[in-house]
């Protein structure tokens, strides 16, 4: 089974929570997005392609929580907090240390994370 590519970035609609606050995305499969893929604000799929509306409740039910959790980059090393998010990359620092309010090593990684560099810690 192939998988689609995936749609230019600009063209991936935000989906928005009533105070303004994007918490993910819907990438085009057709020009007049009647199916879509429902993305994260890491760019990750989370969910099956389908519906426009269908995808979009699922964004806004899934809301901003995976932003809070740890990560991983390739499943491995040590386990990271998610420091910065932006067009112009992710940036994760060591989880502990940031608990602690000490300042880490910075790990980059480009947005959006289609390729799912980034796992949960443990998985």
């Amino acid at each position: 089974m192939t998988t689609p590519e995936t749609a230019p970035v600009d063209t991936w609609l935000a989906v928005t929570r009533e105070d303004g606050e994007t918490v993910g995305y819907l990438e085009p499969l057709t020009a007049d997005y009647s199916d879509v893929i429902p993305r994260n604000r890491l760019g990750h799929a989370v969910g099956a392609a389908g519906d426009y509306h269908a995808a979009e409740e699922l964004v806004l039910d899934r809301g901003l929580r995976e932003l809070a959790q740890h990560w991983q980059v390739d499943g491995e090393g040590p386990e990271l907090a998610i420091s910065e998010l932006s067009p112009d990359g992710i940036v994760l620092r060591d989880a502990l240390l940031s608990k602690a309010l000490v300042r880490s090593e910075a790990v980059h990684v480009a947005w959006p994370d289609v390729s799912r560099r980034l796992r949960p810690a443990g998985d």
